[in-house]
């Protein structure tokens, strides 16, 4: 059920950044939630197994590695989705920044739950 939540709080994050994040374009609700869905997948296997040969590099760099791979699976999200548009790399990264706290509160509001 938690999955569940995570995703639709994702997908709404997805759905309202075109509102303030200029560079992000989505073309609907189900549209958002679906990219929210996807990019929570992609974070978790292919993000993962990225995590996993970059783990030195992150170490070293204090888990800003991570945060740069989250950046590359919006982006990877963005060019196998049609109504999930991203330009440049301003946009993925405070996407990436934003879908990033929404992940931390969410965790918090689990820990107090």
């Amino acid at each position: 059920m938690r999955f569940i939540i995570e995703f639709l709080l994702i997908g709404l994050a997805v759905l309202l950044s075109p509102k303030y994040i200029p560079g992000i374009e989505v073309d609907g609700f189900v549209s958002a939630v679906i990219a929210g869905v996807l990019i929570s997948f992609a974070n978790a296997t292919i993000g993962a197994i990225l995590r996993l040969f970059t783990f030195p590099l992150n170490l070293m760099t204090l888990g800003l590695m991570s945060f740069v791979i989250s950046v590359l699976m919006v982006l990877l999200v963005d060019y196998f989705m049609t109504s999930f548009n991203t330009s440049g790399f301003t946009a993925p990264v405070l996407l990436a920044a934003l879908l990033a706290v929404i992940k931390i509160i969410f965790g918090i509001a689990k820990k107090f739950s």
